[in-house]
């Protein structure tokens, strides 16, 4: 018994020398600074990261044990490219020897990351990221958190207020889809395609375009031939935004136009001022809610361009690094396996509310939303506190 206490004492004054020990945290990150990723990265990820770091050190940085230690930043640009996200991932861990690692934008990239992330044991909190893989990917990678959910969750929210809306006689049944070639483009119209056929939907148009792709105004001509009723578009932010303005300029509006990452941008009411009243998108946020009023303002300070946050993803990604400083905190040291079995574990106070896990993702989400009166609100689900109601039809564009 004396022996099992002398070892214990001498594991725990190792522990709290080595916390002691600890000037700083050091946490890498490769992000899309370049190439086509850059304008999701640049509203939804870097501001958040910018604005988490500068509040830490405020406040004298992350608690280990008794102290605070500042953060310390080490970053590359992964130029919108799996290969290079990888490789920087493994220059941040093999040579810059960085304690924890912040996650790419989009799902694309989380999922070409997740792998070397896994295999070096670091937390891979993907708060950008929605695949129908992410109850796989959590069991097989332990060490991952999908934040935004399933695919096919998403998909069937869709439907199922479609459906609704066409037995109220809001809508008829023709929907149009497009997707970007892309991870979330692929996983997204592979989740809606069974459920809009399944609710007996006729899908008069369904084709994906490239990464990158800079004309859309073919895919809008030649779906407002078709005249659907439903509009739907698995898009990337500079699609998206091309999208809505070819929709414009060519008078194709549809009773139910919804579109892909971007549509929740402030930079989307921006551009588009009037148009944007009854545009759906994915994502959503209760901007109601005291924690999020108090985030606008932080975050419109500390972005480079005076930048709001969008009304999804930005929440969650400035959550999710809430969740890790106190997963650290409450481990006490750098020991990236305790810090993990922590977010598994834990319970979480962040500005989207308490988060607790199950099976390494949340229990509540956003799936959609809509602009109202010059303001992106969650729609579905409707049990989410602060839902609004769908304004269907859409109403028409008007000139800019």
């Amino acid at each position: 018994m004396k022996i099992l206490s002398i070892a214990v004492l001498s594991t725990s004054l190792l522990l709290g020398s080595a916390a002691y020990s600890q000037t700083s945290i050091k946490i890498g990150y490769a992000i899309s600074r370049t190439g086509p990723n850059t304008g999701g990265a640049a509203v939804t990820t870097i501001p958040n990261y910018e604005l988490w770091v500068k509040e830490v050190n405020a406040a004298g940085g992350i608690k280990l044990g008794d102290k605070r230690v500042p953060i310390e930043v080490v970053q590359y640009d992964d130029r919108s490219n799996a290969e290079e996200a990888v490789r920087a991932l493994e220059r941040l861990i093999n040579q810059d020897k960085v304690d924890f690692i912040l996650p790419p934008w989009g799902t694309g990239l989380n999922l070409a990351v997740g792998p070397t992330l896994n295999r070096e044991g670091y937390p891979h909190l993907a708060a950008t990221a929605v695949t129908d893989r992410a109850p796989e990917l959590a069991k097989r990678w332990p060490n991952s958190f999908w934040l935004l959910g399933t695919s096919a969750d998403a998909a069937k929210s869709l439907v199922e207020l479609l459906s609704r809306l066409r037995d109220e006689k809001k809508i008829g049944d023709t929907v149009a889809m497009v997707s970007i070639a892309d991870g979330f483009g692929i996983d997204l119209s592979s989740a809606a395609r069974p459920a809009l056929t399944n609710a007996k939907f006729k899908l008069a148009y369904d084709k994906s375009y490239p990464i990158g792709t800079q004309d859309l105004a073919p895919v809008i001509n030649e779906i407002k031939a078709l005249n659907p009723d439903v509009f739907i578009a698995f898009s990337y932010p500079p699609d998206t935004l091309a999208l809505t303005e070819q929709s414009r300029i060519a008078g194709f509006n549809p009773k139910v136009f919804y579109t892909g990452v971007g549509t929740a941008f402030p930079l989307y009411r921006q551009k588009f001022g009037k148009n944007t009243e009854g545009v759906m998108g994915i994502g959503g946020w209760s901007g109601d809610r005291p924690a999020l009023r108090a985030y606008r303002p932080r975050h419109k300070a500390s972005a480079a361009n005076g930048a709001e946050p969008d009304r999804w993803a930005s929440a969650v990604t400035y959550a999710s690094l809430q969740m890790l400083q106190q997963a650290i905190e409450r481990v006490g040291r750098i020991d990236r396996a305790a810090v993990i079995k922590d977010l598994q574990t834990g319970s979480f106070d962040t500005v989207i509310g308490k988060v607790k896990l199950e099976n390494n993702m949340p229990t509540r989400h956003w799936w959609f939303g809509q602009w109202q009166d010059g303001e992106f609100y969650g729609i579905a689900p409707a049990g989410n506190e602060g839902a609004r109601t769908a304004i269907v039809p859409k109403p028409a564009w008007v000139a800019p």
